[in-house]
């Protein structure tokens, strides 16, 4: 049995040539739905019908009728990175980690509403795989998760020079003085307590995308 550090694994994850390999051998997942294709690809629902209708995407109907992409035939799209070029510009791309459903959802839901496409992650292990697919334009990150936590995955995102530009925004229901720091030396762009208004995070998410 391999023993890995957290961080090992992480950099692993990141990697554009290992990530997808590991990840197609870790993910249980062969298909995906059409919402889920669309929201990976960083596109509308709409955009992926007309895709798999006109043959661009390969997409087979399940015997209950369900439209699914298999996996090779995502990371074909995945792979591209550009294909939307003909399609009215991406939206920024944020992704929530957090080991609280509750936060995932509520913020999540906030977020999609004000314009951004919105993808989440439950632990450090799968943003690994999330920023690896995905590479979002910005990670609200909290802090303390059971095995890969906040400070690991910021500092492999921070250390690696593909995925610095990717702001990593810190989250932490306890507000210190002494964890701010620390997560802030580890490369992170800034740092809220949960107990911030929406309002709140919302303005130093856009004030951080719109240093990209």
């Amino acid at each position: 049995m391999f023993n890995l550090s957290n961080t090992y694994i992480l950099k692993i994850l990141f990697n554009r040539s290992l990530g997808p390999l590991l990840v197609k051998m870790i993910t249980k997942q062969a298909f995906y739905s059409i919402p889920a294709a669309a929201q990976m690809c960083g596109v509308s629902r709409a955009t992926m019908w007309n895709w798999v209708k006109s043959g661009k995407v390969d997409a087979f109907v399940t015997p209950g009728g369900h439209s699914r992409i298999r996996r090779e035939e995502m990371d074909r799209l995945l792979e591209a990175n550009g294909f939307a070029r003909d399609e009215k510009p991406v939206q920024k791309r944020i992704l929530i980690v957090d080991d609280d459903p509750a936060v995932r959802k509520v913020i999540g839901l906030r977020l999609d509403r004000e314009g951004y496409r919105v993808t989440t992650a439950e632990n450090g292990f799968e943003a690994g795989i999330m920023v690896s697919q995905q590479r979002p334009d910005l990670v609200l990150l909290d802090l303390f998760m059971e095995g890969i936590d906040g400070f690991e995955v910021c500092r492999t995102i921070k250390s690696d020079d593909n995925l610095k530009p990717i702001k990593v925004l810190a989250i932490s229901g306890v507000n210190d003085d002494e964890i701010e720091q620390r997560i802030l030396a580890e490369g992170a762009d800034g740092f809220l307590s949960k107990q911030a208004r929406f309002e709140t995070v919302l303005s130093r998410i856009k004030t951080l995308l719109n240093q990209i």
